[in-house]
Parts: C-alpha cells; sequence; structure tokens
C-alpha cells in the first residue's frame, strides 16, 4: 500500500434515482454561453459553430441543500441555473449517436460565478479560472437516468431567489444539444464514466448575497436549492 504525505481528497459523489450504488465525479467540464438570451445579456455573440469549455475542480462539487459561505475575492457573486449530464460509457471522436448513448444520466446544476473576476480576465483575455473555479461552486443534485428523462428539449428550467423567478425557459433553447456536446468535446478528451458536463445557462443571471436561498429546477430532475451564507 502507498502511504501519502498528507491525506488525499475525499471522493465526491452523487446519488442516482433507483440505485443504491452513486456516482463518482472525476472531472467537471462546463459550457460556455449555450444559451442565445444569456450571451446577449452578457454582452457577447453565440459561436453557432461549436461550443466551448472551460473546467472546474473536485474542490468546487457541493451538494444540492447546502448552505455556501458568500466567497472571498468578490463583490458581485452571480447564479447560472443548468442542466448537467453524466457520462456513462467511454467515448471518444464519436458520433453524435455514440455520444446521445454515453449520457448516463441527467441532474440540476448551480455554475456559482464570481461574475466581476469573469469579467475582468476576460476584459484582458486571460482565463477565467479565478472568477468560475470557485470553491463549491459546482452545486449538483441526485441524478435521474437518461432514459427516464426522454428526450431533451421540452422541459422547463428555472430558478429562483427567495422565491422571485430569475431564469425561466426551456432546454429546447440550448444552442448545443447535450449529445452534440458530448461528440464535440470527445474530439479533444477521452470522456469516461465519472465525468460531469454543465450543458450552460439560460438568461436572467444575477447576483445574490448572505442569506438569500436559491431554488431551481428542469422538470422531470430532482430540484436544487442552495443558501448563501455570511462571509468566512
Amino acid at each position: 500500500m502507498t502511504d501519502y504525505l498528507f491525506d488525499t481528497p475525499k471522493v465526491q459523489s452523487l446519488p442516482v434515482k433507483g440505485e443504491v450504488a452513486q456516482y463518482p465525479v472525476h472531472r467537471i467540464f462546463c459550457v460556455g454561453r449555450n444559451y442565445a438570451a444569456h450571451a446577449a445579456e452578457m454582452g457577447v455573440e453565440v459561436d453557432r459553430e461549436a461550443p466551448f469549455y472551460f473546467t472546474k475542480s473536485l474542490q468546487a462539487v457541493l451538494a444540492s441543500g447546502s448552505t455556501l459561505p458568500y466567497p472571498p475575492g468578490t463583490e458581485n457573486f452571480h447564479y447560472e441555473m443548468e442542466l448537467v449530464l453524466v457520462i456513462g460509457k467511454p467515448v471518444f471522436r464519436a458520433s453524435v449517436a455514440d455520444a446521445a448513448s454515453a449520457i448516463y444520466a441527467y441532474g440540476c446544476g448551480l455554475d456559482m460565478t464570481r461574475r466581476d473576476l469573469q469579467l475582468a480576465a476576460r476584459a484582458k483575455q486571460r482565463p477565467w479560472d479565478l472568477g468560475k473555479d470557485v470553491e463549491g461552486s459546482a452545486v449538483l443534485t441526485g441524478l435521474t437516468k437518461a432514459e427516464e428523462m426522454g428526450e431533451i428539449g421540452p422541459q422547463r428550467i428555472h430558478l429562483e431567489v427567495n422565491g422571485e423567478v430569475r431564469q425561466d425557459a426551456l432546454l429546447s433553447d440550448l444552442i448545443h444539444g447535450v449529445a452534440e456536446i458530448v461528440a464535440d468535446l470527445s474530439k479533444f478528451y477521452h470522456l469516461a464514466p465519472g465525468d460531469v458536463i454543465m450543458t450552460g445557462t439560460p438568461a436572467g443571471v444575477g447576483p445574490v448575497v448572505a442569506g438569500d436561498v436559491i431554488t431551481g429546477g428542469v422538470d422531470g430532475l430532482e430540484p436544487i436549492s442552495l443558501t448563501i451564507g455570511a462571509p468566512e
């Protein structure tokens, strides 16, 4: 047995509806600007030719229902409600049809963002890491298997802050569909079970402060919630 100099990170995992075993999380990929109205509100154009991506570390994973302390280094902390998919079998350089069959399950997610740091980095053409890869910023629900979810498109995706609706759209508004995203991402990575993909957020993003309660959902999936705590 190998000895380590310090404790290794614990395994992050998500419950799966109908299963005793949980889904372990290995990597988190996020799709940017995948709803036209959100891209417009951010003052940028959509690339309809291909999606683009950023990543979050495992330290970003946080279970739905948790309290997240308001993070350091920001004065403009935003919510982004997203459909999440997870991979169930290895996929590399896949066709769209093969990519669709690699989707194991879906869930809801929040991509919490230090918007001021993201925009400052964007203005200087620098990476978004400080804005996006925030501890506790990938809030995830339990998963529902793809066959139970059915075809993606007609489902409503929505988010509320303190009961007030802030985001409200349909999954049919996605610019790049779920299978297209998996197929495209598989051009660059050997995707495998354990890979989580957050598919982008609709219009209506905005700031939250300590004490705010975020709720949201996608039709057919476990709803999501998050409380914003006081700064540490």
